[in-house]
């Protein structure tokens, strides 16, 4: 009899013991589950913040135009941009050939009176044959007539200083053109840009933000592309202005100074 009371008594703490196991292991699984659910929505949320920061990440300004050139109108966006590489092109020319034409005019004049006090016209010429440049052209120019009297080569230098200064100019036009064509280009993209985007709202049938905007932002980016190459050339074309001005004061003053060199040698050697 005590066997079996001990036997049910055994059986019941078994039956106790299994119980409770099981209740903390489900009470284990629901926990267990939560925090896998909240490992995952923080992993998710993670990988959206590194998305968002990726979006929101700085690109680089030849990205940043490539975006903004492809969003425009390809035909009049290639357009503003031909409209630069021609300009800048010519700039790039007439930056290169009026830096060689400046020269130390002083020195060149300093080196044909000298020759000229020797009575070395021919050396003179030679001395200017050899130098490049509007101002050394001018002064072989002059002197080419340096026998024929001092009001000649008055004459021959101011006629050919004239020739030259047409040299220094040359282009310029073209660039004023180009200056003119790029905001031009830009303002005709936007307004057939504006007319597509009033075209979009009459197919939709009703006035929707995201067509006025979008058809208004795409019309607009070819006009800003247009005024920022019209500042370029013009910054170009106000620089080569300057080194134009700068030589045509150089002819001047050097067309006087020979002038009075050749009139001391005609003083000197044709008494």
């Amino acid at each position: 009899m005590k066997k079996v009371f001990a036997f049910v008594a055994m059986m019941g703490l078994l039956t106790f013991g299994v119980n409770q196991t099981i209740n903390a292991q489900e009470t284990e699984a629901p926990a267990t589950e939560e925090v896998a659910q909240d490992e995952a929505v923080d992993e998710v949320e993670s990988t959206s913040s590194a998305s968002v920061d990726e979006e929101d990440a700085p690109k680089g300004l030849h990205k940043t135009i490539k975006v903004k050139f492809i969003e425009g109108s390809a035909g009049f966006m290639s357009l503003v941009a031909i409209a630069m590489i021609f300009g800048l092109a010519l700039c790039i020319e007439r930056i290169i050939f009026l830096s060689l034409s400046e020269i130390n005019s002083k020195k060149l004049l300093e080196d044909i009176q000298a020759a000229l006090e020797n009575g070395d016209v021919e050396g003179a010429k030679s001395i200017c044959r050899d130098t490049r440049g509007p101002v050394a052209s001018i002064c072989y120019q002059g002197l080419m007539r340096i026998d024929e009297g001092l009001d000649v080569v008055e004459r021959s230098v101011v006629s050919y200083g004239s020739v030259q200064a047409s040299n220094l100019e040359k282009n310029l036009s073209w660039i004023t053109l180009f200056i003119a064509m790029s905001p031009s280009l830009g303002f005709l993209g936007t307004v057939i840009g504006m007319v597509q985007a009033f075209d979009d709202i009459q197919k939709a049938g009703d006035i929707s933000p995201n067509v006025v905007a979008g058809g208004m932002k795409v019309a607009l980016i070819t006009t800003i592309f247009g005024i920022i190459v019209a500042l370029i050339l013009q910054v170009f074309y106000n620089y080569i202005l300057s080194k134009v001005e700068a030589l045509n004061t150089d002819m001047e003053d050097s067309s006087v100074s020979l002038l009075d060199i050749i009139m001391k040698y005609n003083l000197k050697f044709k008494k």
